[in-house]
């Protein structure tokens, strides 16, 4: 393939990549609408683990730590206008980070997000440039000095 065909195909991918990057931030923040106090109430509780429980969140466990904290959670969700991100630093603070399952989406805590993700596209990237580079080398055609050499060798090998 010229560089000139290269040239002209490239474009297009960069294109795609931003397309696919532009729907996967739309989708990631898309608002899926009004919910109820109770649909709150149960995703917010299974954002935390319980404090007690080894392996459950809060809306699974029926421990009464657990129980409190789905009470605490419901009095927050009716009584005050606090978003969801406020209701749990309410409980973090209060019951400490343990019951946090999910990182933060800020700060240093993104990293966890964003590091394996940012790694996963520098290997797809680098092994594209890595085939390719293979593939030209492998595509080269023997010179004159390349077969001088190649029948030197071979003349080195008759008895």
């Amino acid at each position: 393939m010229s560089w000139q065909r290269s040239i002209k195909r490239w474009p297009s991918w960069v294109v795609l990549l931003f397309v696919v990057a532009a729907l996967l931030g739309v989708g990631a923040t898309r608002d899926a609408g009004a919910r109820t106090p109770e649909e709150r109430v149960e995703e917010i509780s299974q954002q935390l683990a319980c404090p007690v429980c080894n392996g459950e969140t809060v809306y699974e466990s029926r421990n009464t730590a657990s129980a409190s904290i789905r009470a605490e959670i419901k009095a927050q969700v009716t009584s005050t206008d606090a978003t969801d991100d406020e209701i749990i630093a309410f409980i973090v603070d209060r019951y400490e980070a343990k019951v946090q399952l999910l990182p933060k989406a800020n700060g240093f805590d993104s990293l966890v997000w964003v590091l394996p993700a940012a790694a996963l596209v520098c290997a797809v990237v680098g092994l594209f440039f890595a085939f390719r580079r293979w593939k030209r080398a492998a595509d080269t055609v023997p010179d004159d000095d390349d077969r001088s050499l190649v029948e030197a060798a071979l003349g080195e090998g008759e008895p």
